[in-house]
């Protein structure tokens, strides 16, 4: 399983939403809005990934809520 697919199943059966997509740099971005503690836990899943997954690191960044609706993968 690919780790955008992955991180959009994770976030789906938290009923977080937001979005994962590529970026240029060869990166995963991904947005997570909802419950603190769902969001933390999507958080936590991103650090390991799914098997197979290479993560090396993530950066966390808090923003405000933008009202987001469902998980997309960009």
């Amino acid at each position: 399983m690919w780790f955008r697919d992955a991180c959009r199943r994770e976030a789906q059966a938290r009923d977080v939403t937001g979005f994962v997509k590529n970026r240029n740099d060869g990166t995963v971005e991904a947005v997570f809005e909802g419950a603190a503690a769902a969001v933390a836990e999507c958080v936590a899943w991103c650090r390991i990934g799914p098997q197979r997954a290479d993560v090396t690191g993530i950066d966390v960044v808090e923003e405000a809520a933008v009202g987001l609706v469902g998980f997309h993968i960009r």
